[in-house]
């Protein structure tokens, strides 16, 4: 009866010796993954801090750019309106021109 009681108690603390040894491995490899998880954290917290500062920085510039192309796009219809008009004024010119007899290129010829 002693034998059956020293083989069960036997039995028992080798199964319990077991389960903790176990148990310290699971705890080894979950330090390992908090201290993974942690370093990602880190790095990403000092990448993402000055994230939004950039981003409101990087809108601000493309405002001025978009300030800036306005103001170009303006300049370069008020062009585009003055070479219209050139044109213009030379067809304007020309036809005039040959009404009264005149030919641009051509020397006039006696007969």
């Amino acid at each position: 009866m002693v034998t059956v009681v020293v083989v069960l108690n036997t039995l028992i603390s080798l199964m319990l010796l077991y389960a903790a040894w176990r148990m310290r491995q699971l705890k080894q490899q979950l330090r390992i993954i908090a201290d993974t998880l942690t370093a990602y954290e880190r790095s990403s917290h000092a990448l993402l801090y000055q994230a939004p500062e950039t981003i409101y920085f990087a809108q601000q510039n493309i405002h001025n750019l978009r300030q800036g192309n306005q103001s170009l796009e303006l300049q370069i219809q008020q062009v585009q309106q003055i070479v219209s008009l050139l044109f213009l004024g030379r067809q304007v010119w020309r036809r005039s021109f040959r009404r009264l007899g005149f030919t641009f290129g051509k020397k006039a010829t006696i007969k």
